[in-house]
């Protein structure tokens, strides 16, 4: 299955802009899409799914299903999908399977493939094969899965083959992602049939890190109709007999990571900007950036199904723990630079481990700006020069690089914007295709 590419040139300039204002569709949330996907896929049932994300991430789910012999169809000019389910047995048992650089994808797809038993290649791009699977493999291992690394130990390429799931007990290590939480959980259900119908126990040992991206596994597995029994964030249990039954049909809520960008927009540059498609009842804690900026000194209002931000004064610097949101908290490295003071944002060591090392490329590209950047193992200290420097922003392969970066160019209360050249803007595919025409909406500029 292949999707038309968008056409995206070498670089994006963005000029200067003092006022930002109106309203920005967001597009389907990643994690909710691909867990949906997978779901789907596994229940029993035909389960139809709105809005789902049109992004290089959700076509590798989708290219994987396909592969693997799951049915399913695109209503066209839609983001409307229906997904046949297999009711927990993958038609294709021996495949070649592409992840690009999708962690909401590989991490539960190995788990359940690992627990159905085949003959399966897992393999990405390069960056995914420095990505660590380690903790999730050493776990399915342990309890009888047969997994062996292709590559180098602990990271993608892996060989998965039929194992004899035998144990009801695992426990994982929470420090490093929550999706390896989230692979076990997701295939636990799968784990009662194959361990002669017993209770499956999942043990986290250590801190576990974005707890809500586990919040939105829970409830999505509810959704199903699995319910899972949770000890605080240490111990979680999934009684035997259940399995995945489709909700008929399922929205996918808007992408709150993607809302950070434009809701950070307004609070820098007047304003007011309103992200439509997550609201105060969404199941994402990202949703929880906007409290963040509201402590920077922004004026923040919430509705069911929407969330707008504007500029009330200074922006003010912030000392805070992002452990709950680390992917929205890179926006808030980008509001830090105009803020009266130094930030800090703590507990942020999962950025190591994703698309790049995000500590050392925002604060690589944030010196570039003349910002005085500190960084340590789990944090980053930023320090906003008198006035932001025209620059040339490298980024990595990465999509939420190209997107932070370009807030940089608006003219804030206490300082002024400047010129950004952005490389490399296809970057941005992998979860938000259409970002670049999104901004030049609120910029009322045409970019392109």
């Amino acid at each position: 299955m292949k999707e038309k590419k968008k056409h995206y040139p070498p670089y994006v300039d963005l000029p200067t802009v003092k006022l930002v204002q109106g309203r920005v569709r967001l597009p389907g949330s990643k994690s909710i899409s691909n867990r949906i996907l997978l779901l789907s896929a596994l229940a029993q049932g035909t389960t139809t799914i709105h809005d789902l994300l049109a992004s290089d991430d959700t076509l590798v789910m989708l290219n994987a299903l396909h592969t693997l012999g799951v049915k399913w169809t695109q209503k066209e000019g839609t983001q409307t999908y229906t997904v046949h389910g297999t009711n927990g047995i993958f038609p294709q048992k021996n495949a070649d399977l592409f992840m690009g650089n999708a962690g909401t994808a590989i991490r539960p797809l190995v788990a359940a493939l690992a627990v159905l038993g085949g003959d399966y290649t897992v393999h990405g791009v390069p960056r995914m094969h420095e990505r660590p699977i380690g903790d999730l493999v050493d776990t399915l291992n342990a309890v009888g899965a047969q997994i062996d690394y292709t590559g180098t130990p602990g990271f993608p390429p892996l060989h998965i083959q039929r194992g004899h799931i035998h144990a009801q007990q695992m426990q994982v290590n929470g420090n490093v992602s929550s999706q390896f939480l989230t692979a076990l959980l997701m295939a636990a259900p799968l784990m009662t049939a194959a361990a002669n119908n017993q209770d499956v126990v999942i043990e986290v040992i250590g801190d576990l890190i974005s707890k809500p991206y586990i919040e939105i596994t829970l409830n999505l597995m509810q959704r199903f109709g699995v319910q899972v029994e949770r000890s605080g964030w240490q111990k979680f249990t999934i009684k035997a007999g259940q399995h995945y039954v489709t909700p008929g049909e399922i929205y996918v809520e808007g992408d709150a990571s993607s809302a950070s960008y434009f809701l950070a927009a307004g609070a820098i540059c007047g304003g007011p900007i309103r992200v439509e498609g997550v609201g105060r009842n969404s199941i994402q804690g990202d949703v929880r950036f906007a409290e963040a900026l509201e402590k920077m000194g922004a004026k923040i209002s919430f509705g069911d199904h929407w969330i707008e931000a504007q500029s009330n004064g200074p922006l003010q610097a912030i000392d805070m723990d992002f452990n709950h949101i680390p992917d929205a908290a890179m926006t808030i490295a980008m509001a830090a630079l105009y803020a009266e003071g130094t930030s800090v944002l703590r507990n942020i060591e999962s950025w190591r481990v994703k698309e790049t090392d995000r500590i050392v490329a925002v604060a690589t590209e944030l010196r570039k700006l003349g910002a005085v950047v500190e960084e340590g193992q789990d944090y980053l200290k930023v320090t906003p020069p008198a006035q932001l420097q025209a620059a040339t922003i490298d980024t990595y392969d990465d999509h939420r690089m190209a997107m932070c970066f370009s807030l940089a160019s608006l003219d804030g209360v206490l300082r002024r914007g400047a010129a950004m050249r952005i490389n490399d803007p296809k970057c941005v595919a992998k979860t938000f295709p259409d970002f670049f025409e999104a901004f030049a909406k609120i910029y009322h500029k045409d970019l392109f």
